[in-house]
């Protein structure tokens, strides 16, 4: 497949602050991509680079074929977390306008303007002025502004934030649509459950550095195995279970983890052959979360 983005060993330093460290990674054409870590894992200044806004201390970035985002910009489109529109432009002017400094014609930035505002069902909206939207409308307005241009490559910084569930809902479709139209996606949320919906891959950042790339079902392979076991049941005999290695009361029963490789099953079964008096077992796959506290070291 063609990388549409390359970082190879790329660092950044200010001054005796170095918020990336060494960090590789690519994202093939057509991919929707998470780019994920807690506040400080160096995303934001990992996305400067990539825009060609801050210049690396060290390594290369390869984008679109350019070794500088600046010279692709036309290419690109950005959804910065911190957002902004002028208040006093309409929705479809506000998007035109975008538009038009990525070198798409007024009339034709205003025709995409009213079919992409009224694609997120803001139709009864395009001639309110900005400052008279909700946040979330105003939030969708923004997104649209990024993508009017038609970028072969969108990089969206926490895109979800202030967005209700059903607004959320909208946007992963837009981005599954933006995938399906040949475009390449680069997120970053702190909600993971987007990211297991919607990427074919992640990248893990914490404290700068890349702690995992790979499939999302890889990532949470990660993540410790618990087993969920009620009934009537002493402790000692739940720490007993093959595979045990830790264990929790709950309300009911235990929260049990497994050492890395064991098989619910193989609990289960000693559960039944030794007639423990269980009335609830349950062994649920690790999510995306659970990966993302394991990898990043991330305790909240």
């Amino acid at each position: 497949m063609t990388s549409i983005l390359t970082l190879g060993a790329v660092s950044k330093r200010y001054g005796a602050f170095q918020a990336v460290k060494d960090l590789s990674f690519s994202v093939q054409k057509g991919a929707i991509v998470g780019f994920l870590g807690p506040n400080g894992a160096g995303k934001t200044s990992t996305i400067r680079m990539i825009l060609g806004l801050a210049a690396p201390t060290s390594g290369r970035i390869e984008v679109l074929g350019a070794d500088d985002g600046r010279k692709v910009r036309d290419r690109i489109g950005f959804l910065p977390e911190e957002r902004g529109l002028y208040r006093k432009m309409t929705p479809v002017d506000a998007v035109a306008y975008m538009a038009a400094l990525k070198g798409v014609p007024m009339a034709e930035g205003r025709r995409r303007a009213r079919e992409l505002l009224e694609e997120q069902g803001l139709g009864d909206a395009l001639k309110r002025p900005m400052k008279a939207l909700s946040k979330g409308m105003a939030q969708k307005v923004q997104l649209v502004s990024a993508i009017a241009h038609r970028p072969e490559l969108v990089i969206l910084d926490e895109p979800f934030s202030g967005l209700d569930p059903v607004n959320q809902q909208g946007l992963e479709r837009m981005i599954r649509g933006l995938a399906d139209q040949g475009a390449t996606v680069l997120f970053s949320t702190h909600v993971m459950q987007h990211a297991e919906r919607l990427c074919q891959k992640v990248v893990l950042m914490a404290r700068g550095a890349k702690v995992f790339e790979g499939p999302v079902a890889e990532a949470r392979a990660a993540a410790p195995r618990f087993l969920i076991v009620e009934g009537a049941l002493e402790a000692a005999a739940i720490q007993a279970l093959p595979g045990v290695v830790e264990i929790e009361p709950t309300d009911a029963g235990f929260r049990a983890r497994l050492v890395a490789g064991a098989q619910p099953q193989a609990a289960l079964k000693a559960a039944f052959e030794r007639g423990l008096d269980v009335t609830r077992f349950e062994a649920p796959e690790p999510s995306l979360h659970d990966a993302f506290i394991v990898l990043t070291g991330d305790a909240r």
